[in-house]
């Protein structure tokens, strides 16, 4: 059925070049300077900006409004459009501000969400160009794939690739886990959001061809939240077949939520809302911002006991294992992956007094995170490893190992350890010229050089090194999608990792290739965490 929809799709693919006279543009004049193109999906033909050599569509369904009776359901077919449909600005986001904070702003957010967006140089011209399947940040819960930051103008004009960022559900509208409360229907809900994501996937094997795409060589990557959604992709049966490259960037995700936890969760939003289980099916009826201020009451009090995430559900069905823990999930090992985290990710979520902290307050904090116990030879080790390094930074230092660069280890022992398909790690050590929050290297800052929109991001801008490094990493990352090898002969020759060599791409202003370039912190401190 693939195959035959790909043969009418080629067939019937048009392509066109004009102004935009007579169409009425949400995006304003700016427009009528540049060229439309118009591009056949399955569902209907999409128009979009020819902006310089890049074909841009923004804001193409890939889904149907998960409103009414779709709320908290598997994603369906968007319905068919005639004529066709204007792609010219993003989509809404997902439901995700708080009716209580005074600050959403209509038409930005929406149960109407599941859009996408496409970078491309060719329109149905049999490129067979590799596709670069962004995932969005800001955890579980948050953001959406209609940053600037990930305008993939740049990558497409660098490596003749196809980028495509989505928006999909998130927080309680993506991940409640309603599947034990004794309805059938909504069995799956606590994995729709990624289910979203999958349906993305299978969108773009079915229509990416048109944008000039290989839907044979689709890479998955993301940051943070992104990551995380990487890694939990990497264990989805449904997404087998869908994609063939993987780079979880910062995504510390090795386990999540199992159904018990995630069915406590569920009935604390169902007390907020004044719904009984056996009444569940309610609450597709009731408005939206009363199910956005449930999500956020019941966050806030989670948040303050210690417990419960909207998360993806290890349901035992859409995710049959957890990604990384107690081993890699092997539901799909034939997939090459990168993985890899940033040496001070943390500086990026700092409050100001942890940029001035004396010794008495960096150990404060430490034990906090390794365990009164710990402290000493914790700190000892690090600041050995790190001569001059202040209180300050090796508290970022210990606080960002622990929340990502040591799970970031793990998850490539644990990966190179199905022995199919070859992982890479990588270490970023490149430090901003910024202070305060964007200090050192802080999480975020691979996305820019990944990008390559280092001349716009506030963390890169400026600066001539990260033009030079970005050249070879963003190319590292596209033969990474082109082949499944990143080594393209700008950085040292990149191995795949093991527990023998501990092979990691350190990204710097020189980078090398090193064994265990951090093996006495990693050392002391991976038993301490038992990840």
């Amino acid at each position: 059925m693939i195959l035959n929809r790909r043969k009418f799709l080629r067939a019937s693919s048009l392509t066109s070049a004009g102004g935009l006279t007579g169409l009425l543009l949400p995006v304003g004049t700016a427009l009528a300077q540049q060229a439309t193109v118009d591009a056949e999906t399955r569902f209907g033909r999409v128009r979009g900006i020819r902006a310089g050599e890049v074909n841009v569509f923004k804001g193409i369904p890939y889904g149907d409004d998960t409103s009414g009776a779709n709320r908290f359901m598997p994603p369906r077919d968007p319905m068919p459009w005639r004529e066709y449909r204007e792609a010219f600005s993003y989509g809404p986001a997902a439901p995700q501000s708080d009716p209580a904070s005074g600050n959403q702003q209509d038409g930005l957010e929406s149960e109407d969400c599941l859009v996408l967006n496409i970078w491309t140089r060719g329109i149905n011209d049999g490129g067979k160009r590799p596709v670069m399947f962004w995932c969005h940040g800001g955890g579980f819960r948050t953001l959406s794939g209609s940053s600037p930051r990930y305008d993939g103008s740049n990558l497409a004009m660098r490596g003749d690739v196809v980028v495509v960022t989505i928006n999909h559900r998130l927080n309680m509208m993506g991940f409640t886990h309603f599947g034990d409360l004794g309805h059938e229907q909504f069995a799956s809900s606590g994995t729709v959001g990624m289910q979203d994501i999958v349906h993305a996937l299978k969108w773009v094997e079915e229509n990416i061809e048109q944008f000039g795409g290989d839907p044979d060589r689709v890479m998955i990557f993301g940051e943070s939240g992104g990551g995380r959604k990487v890694a939990t992709l990497l264990g989805m049966p449904s997404a087998k077949g869908l994609f063939h490259r993987a780079v979880i960037e910062s995504g510390a995700t090795l386990r999540l939520p199992d159904r018990e936890q995630a069915s406590m969760l569920a009935q604390r939003v169902l007390d907020e809302l004044g719904i009984s289980p056996a009444n569940l099916p309610q609450i597709q009826q009731l408005p939206l911002n009363r199910l956005m201020g449930a999500y956020h009451a019941v966050s806030a009090r989670a948040r303050d006991a210690g417990g419960g995430t909207f998360a993806p559900t290890m349901d035992g069905i859409e995710l049959p294992y957890h990604p990384f823990w107690p081993t890699a999930s092997p539901v799909n090992p034939e997939v090459p992956v990168i993985v890899g985290a940033n040496r001070t990710e943390m500086t990026y979520f700092a409050d100001p007094e942890s940029f001035r902290l004396g010794d008495a307050g960096m150990r404060v904090r430490v034990a906090a995170i390794v365990g009164e116990e710990n402290v000493s030879a914790v700190v000892d080790t690090y600041r050995a490893q790190n001569p001059g390094a202040n209180a300050s930074e090796i508290y970022f230092l210990i606080y960002s190992d622990a929340r990502y660069v040591m799970p970031s280890i793990t998850i490539a022992e644990r990966r190179s350890a199905l022995n199919v398909a070859p992982t890479y790690l990588y270490y970023l050590n490149w430090e901003t010229a910024e202070s305060g929050r964007g200090a050192m290297s802080p999480h975020t800052l691979d996305i820019p050089f990944i990008f390559d929109n280092v001349r716009e991001h506030p963390l890169t801008a400026g600066s001539d090194s990260a033009i030079v490094l970005a050249d070879k990493i963003s190319d590292t990352i596209i033969e990474f999608a082109r082949s499944g090898n990143p080594n393209v002969g700008k950085l040292p020759r990149w191995q795949p990792y093991n527990t023998e060599t501990r092979a990691t791409m350190v990204w710097n202003d020189e980078s090398r290739l090193l064994n265990d370039p951090i093996g006495p912190q990693r050392e002391i401190m991976q038993p301490i965490l038992q990840l």
